[in-house]
């Protein structure tokens, strides 16, 4: 079976920093992985070149074996690829039902029954009228991620979902991943330093290293993993 997102030689120089390094990775349709690594060895950077919002300098990046390089960041958001980042990118001064139209891609008003479905799913049904810039952090997070929903991915990436929360924003936003992966069936990267937050989202995880997927498997697996223990978990 083809891979939904197969990668291969991978490679990305910013000025001698080699941010991939003949990158392999290959996603099923419907798998979710967690990806870990020191700052700066290029977890940011391949979600930049998979989402072309830079180009690669070599080698293959194929979704549903198609070619995306050469492709402009809209074409590549056609394709079912989309993208939530650090930093929530909602619009504090529209309510969180009219964040969540406008993600739908403007369909009239979205069918009632799916906004219903999101404002439960990000746990802000009862927050559909307020102004979005006035929600906590936490939520804001949350919002974004089914704003992201909305708009139908085959393949969502999260980079550091649970950015400056509280444990429990955290534990809720776990749960809130868990069930889109479930019941949306869309395939999930997500990019994550909380490791106890990496633990509970139960899924394989990838360490990432000098611009290189170095070792892939199980949270157990890779955290009794020596070279992960060294380069970081911080023990030798």
């Amino acid at each position: 079976m083809t891979p939904l997102l197969e990668i291969t030689g991978l490679e990305k120089d910013f000025g001698g920093v080699r941010a991939a390094d003949g990158l392999d990775l290959s996603l099923s349709a419907g798998e979710m992985l967690c990806l870990i690594g020191p700052n700066g060895c290029g977890k940011t950077t391949l979600f930049n070149l998979i989402t072309a919002a830079i180009a690669s300098d070599a080698g293959a990046l194929k979704f549903d074996g198609e070619d995306l390089r050469g492709l402009e960041p809209y074409q590549i958001a056609r394709r079912g690829i989309l993208r939530k980042f650090q930093v929530p990118g909602i619009y504090p001064e529209l309510t969180v039902e009219e964040n969540l139209s406008l993600a739908a891609g403007g369909r009239p008003g979205i069918e009632a029954a799916d906004m219903e479905e999101l404002l439960a799913l990000a746990r802000l049904s009862e927050r559909r009228a307020v102004p979005a810039g006035t929600l906590a952090h936490g939520e804001k997070q949350s919002l974004e991620i089914v704003m992201v929903l909305a708009g139908r991915p085959r393949l969502l990436l999260l980079d550091e979902p649970t950015n400056g929360m509280t444990g429990s924003e955290t534990a809720a936003t776990v749960a809130l991943i868990k069930t889109l992966h479930r019941d949306y069936g869309c395939a999930v990267v997500v990019i994550e330093h909380d490791m106890g937050f990496v633990e509970e989202l139960d899924c394989p995880v990838a360490l990432m290293l000098r611009g290189k997927i170095v070792r892939r498997g199980s949270f157990a697996a890779l955290r009794n993993d020596p070279l992960v223990k060294e380069v970081y978990l911080g023990q030798a």
